[in-house]
């Protein structure tokens, strides 16, 4: 039996984790990201396909590749999510179950930061736990596909 894929989507500059503001962001890479999904991943079996981006435009497309091959979709669209109705539209238009990452707590950041389109799409928020947050995504799409897969 195939395993259920989950899709891990990051925005722009979390290709520079560990270099940027690390007194908000801390010292993890994006490399140190993806082991975090991979080993959530085989914890769970199930598969992960991680990725990262500068470009709005190609996050809006694997957004909507992942309809008919992903079960699900994590997503930090960082700055994007605050200014992208296009991500807004994307995730909407798959009808997957999506969970939104954000590694700082954006309410305790500037104002701007305190709204995304992007969360209206999503079923859950998780921001603030720094890296681990995407582990704790993993688990609850994985806990959603398995109630899904009951019904």
């Amino acid at each position: 039996m195939k395993r259920p894929l989950i899709a891990v989507l990051n925005g722009p500059n979390l290709n520079m984790l560990g270099l940027r503001q690390p007194e908000i962001y801390g010292r993890a890479t994006l490399d140190d990201v993806e082991q975090v999904c991979i080993q959530a991943a085989e914890r769970l079996d199930i598969a992960i396909d991680f990725r990262q981006t500068n470009i709005e435009g190609e996050l809006v497309s694997w957004i909507q590749e992942c309809r008919g091959r992903a079960r699900g979709i994590i997503i930090n669209p960082a700055a994007y999510g605050h200014t992208s109705v296009a991500l807004l539209d994307a995730l909407l238009s798959v009808g997957l179950p999506t969970v939104e990452v954000h590694i700082s707590n954006i309410h305790r950041r500037e104002s701007f930061r305190h709204h995304t389109y992007t969360s209206q799409a999503a079923i859950g928020v998780i921001c603030g736990l720094g890296v681990r947050g995407y582990g704790l995504a993993v688990q609850a799409l994985y806990d959603m596909i398995e109630d899904e897969d009951e019904r």
